[in-house]
């Protein structure tokens, strides 16, 4: 039998009702939601399975121990009673990162270093030898959150943060985070019942990550190594055959749409289009949201305007004046959902929400609303819908409904997979054992990765050969 164990799937700030959703559908046990996190139970399948397969989650942690601590030399012992041979040799990289709550604790950094001399000297006075600090793409990444007293020392099985898909070769100032892109999406419901329209998609985040949830595509597939793969139980067999298994995708017969007024902006959303391998089901296009025009097909629209922040407008409060104006003459019988910053932009777009989520955007306090857009007044709207809920607020911890798409039937013997799909419409041969590099996505400065370090033979031969 495989042993079960806890878990714990970090998030941002208003996505936790979404995550742990995404982890009651992936069959995930004693699910329970916290402040930026959803801990669960699950075995080494379920851990490859969170990172592979979860769009809300920025990274899965597996803790090994929870203890009290008042003081850094009680921080200190606990850390180095651990058994660290399990999960680590002297020859090998480490790297502590600390997130911490405290009064007795001020400085993270001062708590990283104690784990980090615990390890070391762990190592020291049994081999005689200590393994290396690396901040950079170690072999065993360490993670300790203290709040107050309450301490918890996990392994990041994650590695690089997933929100870093690896689709991503451009981007726009202030790109949309992934991760958040996803959970909005979620949040309306639309699993591709329908057209959907993001008309300011920037480099096409929105558009992308719309894709790959109506085509039921694992975010994970675009990725060139977990955390988990270098740990010293890694089961390749097992996790190969997570990675290879498209049973769960979908067809999709609708489009996704996204526009943008800036050139630049849409040759760089094409180029991370192309590379996602969704051109078949996003249509890009330089169109200004002045000249948006009523869509013919049933549609819904997931946006992320400029705030007057890190992007600003000439006229901001214009924009959103102008926004509201073309939902109400351009997208009536249909629903709009547009995440901002400040309240006096929602007030030039005029129209009344009928639901508002409070959402982080980094540390931006933000909401996410819901605009359904009709023709004539809103109390005639709301009499002839009676039976709908248009209170703008969020019940309680209950999560938004989910909408089930609809079995589909292929024709044939077989449905055409995503990777056959993508190999054949954006000539990228995408496999296993051949995923594709991905820059940074930190600053815009496309950056060389780091060459994973693999700890299994097979792999570094393969390697190797493909260098030769």
């Amino acid at each position: 039998m495989n042993q079960e164990f806890e878990l714990i799937a970090k998030t941002f700030q208003g996505l936790e009702e979404v995550l742990a959703q995404e982890l009651t559908e992936l069959g995930a046990g004693n699910i329970e939601i916290g402040r930026r996190m959803v801990s669960f139970t699950g075995d080494k399948a379920m851990m490859y399975r969170a990172n592979f397969c979860l769009r809300t989650a920025i990274r899965i942690l597996k803790p090994i121990k929870h203890f009290t601590a008042k003081t850094a030399d009680e921080v200190y012992e606990a850390v180095k009673s651990i058994a660290w041979e399990d999960y680590l040799d002297n020859i090998s990289s480490f790297a502590v990162d600390a997130v911490v709550f405290s009064n007795e604790f001020r400085h993270s950094k001062f708590v990283a270093y104690k784990v980090k001399d615990a390890i070391v000297d762990y190592f020291r006075e049994k081999t005689g030898n200590r393994p290396s600090v690396r901040i950079s793409n170690p072999d065993l990444a360490i993670n300790i959150h203290v709040a107050e007293d309450r301490c918890t020392l996990s392994l990041d099985s994650s590695g690089e943060s997933l929100h870093r898909r690896g689709y991503r070769q451009e981007q726009v100032e202030a790109p949309l985070n992934e991760v958040l892109a996803a959970g909005m999406i979620l949040m309306t419901g639309w699993r591709g019942e329908c057209d959907l329209i993001d008309p300011m998609c920037g480099s096409g985040t929105i558009p992308i990550e719309a894709a790959l949830i109506a085509r039921n595509i694992a975010p994970g597939v675009f990725r060139k190594e977990f955390g988990f793969e270098k740990w010293r139980d890694f089961d390749q067999d097992l996790f190969d055959s997570i990675y290879n298994d498209d049973s769960n995708e979908r067809e999709f017969n609708h489009k996704i749409y996204g526009y943008d007024n800036n050139p630049k902006a849409n040759e760089i959303a094409v180029h991370n289009v192309k590379a996602a391998g969704v051109s078949k089901d996003v249509i890009l296009k330089i169109q200004p949201f002045q000249q948006f025009e009523q869509p013919k097909e049933k549609s819904i629209i997931v946006t992320n305007p400029p705030y007057g922040e890190r992007i600003s407008s000439d006229d901001l409060l214009g924009l959103y004046q102008m926004i509201g104006e073309r939902l109400k003459h351009a997208f009536s019988g249909n629903d709009a959902w547009i995440l901002s910053y400040r309240d006096e932009c929602f007030d030039q777009i005029g129209l009344k929400p009928s639901v508002k989520v409070p959402l982080f955007n980094g540390s931006l306090e933000c909401q996410f609303r819901k605009y359904q857009i009709f023709d004539g007044k809103y109390k005639t709207f709301r009499s002839e819908n009676s039976d709908k809920e248009f209170k703008p607020k969020r019940e309680g911890n209950e999560t938004l409904p989910r909408k089930r798409a609809e079995k589909v039937e292929y024709k044939g013997d077989k449905k055409t997979s995503f990777r056959t799909e993508r190999k054949e419409n954006d000539k990228k041969n995408f496999s296993r054992e051949n995923r594709p590099s991905r820059p940074s996505t930190d600053d815009g400065r496309p950056k060389q990765a780091p060459a994973p370090r693999y700890m299994h033979r097979r792999r570094a031969n393969e390697e190797n050969t493909e260098n030769e």
